[in-house]
């Protein structure tokens, strides 16, 4: 049983890494669905704070699976996939298994319980990797006891923690991750880098995070924007990290509507925010890094260029690692 339920949770993991850093405030969940010898039914993960959590995005699908009901694609609120899950059921989830990142949520918020929608489907075998520590939504594994359900817990804990504390960071104080682009020979300068959909998922990251922190040389430099324009988002509010507080006001970043710029030497201003992306390279990445959580790598398949992180022999441990459109996105903490 130990190997089957890492495998499923690993599924349930990578899926969720997927939207990291896009469904704040909410945590980044995934969810696989097993049927009864062992096929795999579904794997979905949460996509954006207010829609459909990770368990019934999985539940939508493997319901479709089993049933070709097609109506079900054709919901996309929350309420009525539970609505539509709980009145057609027909007891087919009985014998099948269920392995979520995160315990399912017992409360009722912008979206229903997930552990009162698993207990009434009458699934008996629920896999849940790390426990909520979120003391509105918590509980869900004793709701699910309390209705004959078997709840097997810390299924790969390790690697479900390090995917929700993003979330427990925000919850205790905020979370900051500094993110660059790089090319296969290390090189972070000579223009763009990565590809049309790293920069669309970088703008959706934009579109959530509370506060962009860019160094002064790079906004003197590329005269940037900074906003979400790529995903029709919001532009965050911009932290100038410079010695030097004069800018041309004409560089695009100061004429964003409703957005706040700071300029400041120092990075007290984080402390007035949530969610904090930091954008830079190397001087940026060593000014920054005693505040720094996790760190996010797009790593394009081309050479070119002249500098990187040539200076800098920190040591990371990779999170996650995926391929995306034609980049590599890897998820790190730095080895202290």
């Amino acid at each position: 049983m130990v190997i089957d339920s890492n495998f499923y949770m690993s599924l349930a993991l990578q899926e969720a890494w997927k939207y990291q850093g896009l469904t704040y405030p909410n945590p980044a969940v995934g969810c696989c669905v097993v049927g009864q010898n062992g096929e795999i039914l579904a794997v979905e993960a949460h996509h954006k704070a207010g829609e459909p959590h990770a368990e019934v995005n999985a539940l939508k699908m493997a319901y479709y699976k089993l049933t070709q009901d097609d109506y079900i694609l054709a919901l996309q609120d929350s309420i009525d996939i539970h609505t539509h899950l709980l009145s057609n059921h027909n007891n087919i989830f009985q014998n099948v298994q269920l392995y979520t990142t995160l315990e399912p949520c017992s409360h009722f918020g912008k979206t229903p319980s997930c552990a009162n929608l698993i207990a009434e489907l009458g699934i008996k075998e629920i896999f849940v990797g790390s426990n909520d520590t979120n003391k509105q939504a918590a509980n869900g594994n004793l709701i699910l006891s309390m209705n004959n359900c078997t709840v097997y817990t810390e299924i790969m804990k390790k690697e479900c923690d390090a995917l929700l504390y993003p979330f427990q960071r925000t919850l205790e104080k905020q979370f900051v991750f500094f993110k660059w682009a790089q090319r296969l020979n290390g090189t972070t300068d000579g223009g763009i880098i990565s590809s049309q959909e790293s920069r669309k998922h970088v703008h959706a990251m934009r579109d959530v995070c509370d506060l962009l922190v860019i160094g002064g040389n790079t906004v003197r430099e590329d005269r940037p924007t900074l906003d979400a324009r790529l995903v029709n988002g919001k532009a965050p509010d911009i932290l100038i990290l410079s010695r030097e507080k004069e800018f041309d006001k004409t560089i695009p970043l100061f004429d964003v509507a409703d957005r706040k710029v700071f300029i400041a030497d120092n990075l007290e201003k984080i402390n007035e925010y949530k969610n904090i992306m930091i954008e830079g390279t190397e001087n940026l990445y060593k000014l920054t890094c005693k505040v720094v959580d996790y760190h996010l790598c797009y790593v394009a398949p081309s050479f070119g260029g002249d500098n990187g992180f040539g200076s800098t022999e920190d040591k990371f441990e990779i999170l996650n690692l995926a391929k995306e459109s034609q980049d590599i996105i890897m998820w790190m903490k730095r080895i202290k």
